[in-house]
């Protein structure tokens, strides 16, 4: 069974930065590509940022470009979001999630396993 933990999340002022980590447990993660994705209360969850099983590929939505950057450690089986300049809209639950078989990916649909969320709330 594959296990995604979440962490990181917190409440912050706008301009302030967080890191949020996945951990990753129950299957060779270091194969997988591995996504962010957040969710506002009657919105659909959206898509933030995604890393290849090497880190040699990423994406990230148009609105998070330049602040954020998502790595991995697979030594770690661990992935970071790295969010500078947060902004009070970035205020959702985030959670991370990876297919189930390998390939890259970056709709929501594609990923099969999900952590639990953390939440982040930006002041403004």
């Amino acid at each position: 069974q594959v296990q995604l933990v979440e962490s990181g999340g917190g409440l912050v002022q706008s301009g302030a930065s967080l890191r949020l980590s996945c951990a990753a447990s129950g299957r060779t993660f270091s194969i997988y590509t591995v996504g962010w994705f957040r969710q506002t209360p009657g919105r659909e969850r959206e898509f933030v940022a995604a890393i290849s099983w090497n880190g040699g590929r990423t994406a990230y939505e148009d609105s998070v470009k330049g602040r954020c950057t998502i790595s991995r450690d697979n030594s770690k089986n661990t992935v970071y979001l790295q969010m500078n300049s947060l902004k009070p809209e970035d205020t959702a639950v985030y959670f991370c999630a990876t297919p189930r078989t390998t390939g890259w990916a970056v709709t929501s649909h594609d990923y099969y396993y999900w952590g639990q969320g953390t939440q982040v709330t930006v002041s403004s």
